[in-house]
């Protein structure tokens, strides 16, 4: 393959090939980027014309099992379904390019991404985009603006553009950013949690004693939220990188532009005489038509008029009167919010919908929650399993299946909006709003090892429904007894804009996403962002709107949450089904015992009380999980019994001011873990190991010793010690 264009970008070099390939498409590029090769094309129908008010472009991103040199999973050795990964691409690609088509474009067009050859640390979303965008470039369609993505990372406290897959294993922070020389047009954002090792606070460090060191202590859980400010920095940086990349992007590719056909648009103009007429006679019904929230209703209201108008302008066709009266309609709407600073439904700007929160609400789920806002209503239900109950998958670019221990599954059926649709297998939309749910919720929740899944049902639609989703799922979490180190809602952000004026909505409802410019759909606590997606119909937006929007939406998210937190006060758990999973430990000796002959000791216990058991050997570690808690506490008091009374580990509650014997089990340069009665362990700072000043925690104690300590202080279920008077 000849490559006519070679670009050096931010962390990875392209090779572009022209005019080799599908040469009876309208564009086609070859990409290669290491050793990532993808084949994308542009065709379109320039016969047909689609006479409805939609862009008719359809994006396919599909991955060939043989680029990475690999058989289809499953029992048909052939590429059929696309898997999710592949949807949400195709997604992403398509809500990156669909800005750059002028209104009124009604021909057919299909873009196709392929993967033939994939690279183990390639970004392939970051890729197909790029592919698809030179596609386009390069085609006779008359679009003559490049847009490409850069993906965004934090990597020990540093930004890094363009990161290697590897590399992001690492980061706390992925951000897709698409754009072209002078706009963002699209943005995804997840912050990643992370798992720390802590244990005390800054104030009972030794001011001598490396901070650092400390995450040598106990395991506990981080969301990694970003905060406002830091993101906006972070996107001019990312918008700086666009710009530099599209503008390279042009410049080579511009040689290789085939000679454009006019684009033929279908705009056809509203009928002004009606207009007139709608707004002179029906202004009043038309608002009345507004007011009503719900989709159902509004278009009831709208049709009476219609019908009312045909009644007396008989000669009138009634396609052109729809389209008048739905013209008039988007101008109230924005006219007020502008003008008035009202909208149509009586709120402020910045008012949030009411909100009711009713918790398992169904007796036979593990968990449930009915989140309500406003017309949007989600019942998120929670089931948890254990490590077997992971979704497999295996991506393109994995060496081998890795399993999905959280997941967030959203459906909305035809009835949520009023209409008689089927309900069938779920569509882009559908896993693009389960994705962003997800994204926003994984970072901050602990899982100790289960297997989550959260399944949200849109009963009621009226805008906002993926964040909806997020708050119920964060209320499921809870109402199952699921750690979250920190209340996560979602709020969906809307703008009204008409030349230098525009106003900034919060809790956007349907009239307002479909009449208004800008989708943005924002979660996080009340600290920071954890997932973030934003469409800009407008072609562009100003890091200082998207900063006023994004403290727009920090308020509404703390308003969300305290009514949040009201209702997670009044929980009661579903004692009766819920699983539960308890860790503990015995004396390593006794684990054949346990097991018994062939394994026939531990099946016993598995099924008299429908438990799972996982047990290190080494350390005498036992897990269970089951479907009740009586279970579980059977099956425990089982094993240690089995353990005997030396050999089973005694449980101790503790509280502060209690003084007991411990063992020294481990030195660190900080302080010493003290193995206390019960199994459990603390640690001593090394401040308080001696009354005066100590250089070395060894010149005091050493492994093995015994000492008397003192319970000084708990944070979670961690012990701080202090040395015995």
């Amino acid at each position: 393959m000849k490559y006519n264009v070679e670009l050096d970008l931010r962390n990875k070099k392209e090779e572009y090939a022209f005019n080799q390939v599908a040469a009876q498409a309208n564009g086609a590029v070859w990409l290669k980027c290491g050793n990532t090769v993808i084949l994308a094309t542009v065709v379109i129908d320039e016969t047909d014309f689609v006479d409805e008010d939609f862009l008719p472009l359809t994006v396919q991103y599909i991955e060939k099992s043989y680029a990475a040199g690999k058989f289809p999973g499953g029992f048909i050795k052939r590429e059929t379904k696309p898997s999710d990964f592949e949807t949400l691409t195709s997604r992403i690609v398509d809500r990156s390019l669909r800005p750059l088509f002028p209104k009124g474009f009604a021909n057919p067009i299909q873009i196709s991404v392929l993967v033939l050859s994939a690279d183990s640390d390639a970004d392939l979303q970051v890729l197909a985009l790029n592919a698809a965008s030179a596609a386009l470039y390069v085609s006779d369609i008359d679009i003559f603006n490049s847009v490409s993505a850069v993906r965004v990372g934090k990597i020990d406290g540093e930004i890094v553009f363009n990161p290697t897959l590897s590399q992001m294993q690492e980061s706390t922070l992925d951000l897709y950013l698409a754009g072209s020389k002078e706009d963002m047009l699209m943005i995804e954002m997840q912050s990643i949690g992370s798992d720390e090792m802590e244990f005390i606070d800054v104030g009972m460090i030794d001011p001598m004693i490396d901070p650092a060191l400390l995450s040598q202590a106990i395991p506990s859980r981080r969301s990694n939220a970003m905060g406002e400010d830091e993101l906006i920095f972070v996107l001019a940086s990312a918008q700086e990188a666009l710009a530099e990349a599209n503008t390279a992007y042009e410049e080579a590719f511009q040689p290789y532009a085939a000679t454009p056909f006019e684009l033929q648009t279908l705009i056809s103009e509203v009928n002004a005489e009606m207009v007139e007429f709608v707004r002179t006679h029906y202004t009043a019904a038309l608002k009345t038509g507004i007011n009503q929230m719900a989709k159902t209703e509004r278009s009831t209201a709208l049709r009476t008029i219609r019908k009312s108008i045909l009644k007396e302008k008989s000669e009138w066709n009634e396609h052109e009167l729809k389209k008048a009266i739905e013209s008039l309609k988007r101008s109230m709407v924005r006219a007020q919010i502008l003008d008035e600073k009202v909208r149509a439904d009586g709120r402020s700007l910045t008012q949030v919908r009411p909100i009711r929160i009713e918790t398992n609400v169904l007796p036979s789920a593990h968990a449930s929650a009915l989140f309500t806002r406003g017309q949007t209503q989600a019942l998120v239900v929670l089931t948890l399993g254990g490590s077997k109950d992971a979704q497999m998958f295996e991506n393109l670019t994995d060496s081998g299946t890795q399993n999905e221990s959280f997941m967030v599954h959203y459906n909305f059926p035809g009835f949520s909006v009023g209409e008689p649709s089927p309900i069938g297998a779920p569509r882009r939309r559908e896993l693009g709003h389960g994705n962003l749910a997800k994204r926003a919720l994984e970072g901050s929740t602990v899982s100790n090892g289960q297997t989550i899944r959260l399944v949200s049902e849109i009963l009621e639609s009226n805008g906002s429904s993926s964040m909806a989703t997020v708050c119920g799922g964060y209320m499921a979490l809870r109402a199952g007894d699921i750690e979250v180190c920190e209340p996560i809602a979602g709020v969906a952000m809307g703008m009204v804009a008409e030349g230098d004026r525009y106003a900034i909505l919060t809790d956007i409802m349907g009239l307002e996403d479909h009449d208004g410019d800008l989708d943005f759909k924002v979660a996080g606590s009340k600290e920071g962002i954890t997932a973030m997606q934003m469409d800009i119909k407008l072609g562009g937006i100003s890091l200082q709107v998207l900063k006023e929007a994004l403290y727009q939406a920090r308020d509404a998210r703390g308003h969300i949450i305290d009514v949040m937190m009201d209702a997670e006060k009044t929980i009661e758990l579903n004692e009766g089904t819920l699983p539960s999973t308890d860790l503990f430990h015995i004396d390593p000796s006794y684990i054949a015992d346990i097991i018994g002959q062939a394994g026939k000791t531990i099946r016993e216990i598995i099924e008299r009380f429908d438990v799972a058991i996982d047990i290190d050997k080494k350390k005498g570690a036992v897990k269970l999980t089951g479907k009740n808690r009586e279970g579980i506490k059977g099956a425990r008091s089982h094993i240690e019994d089995i353990a005997g009374g030396a050999g089973a580990v005694e449980k101790v509650e503790y509280k502060v001011g209690d003084v007991v014997k411990g063992k020294v089990k481990k030195i660190v340069d900080f302080g010493a873990f003290i193995e206390l009665p019960g199994g459990v362990d603390g640690l001593i700072h090394i401040s308080k190991l001696s009354d005066g000043h100590i250089n070395r925690v060894s010149d005091v104690v050493a492994e093995g010793d015994e000492m008397m300590v003192e319970i000084v202080e708990f944070k979670g279920n961690k012990i701080g010690l202090g040395r015995a008077k």
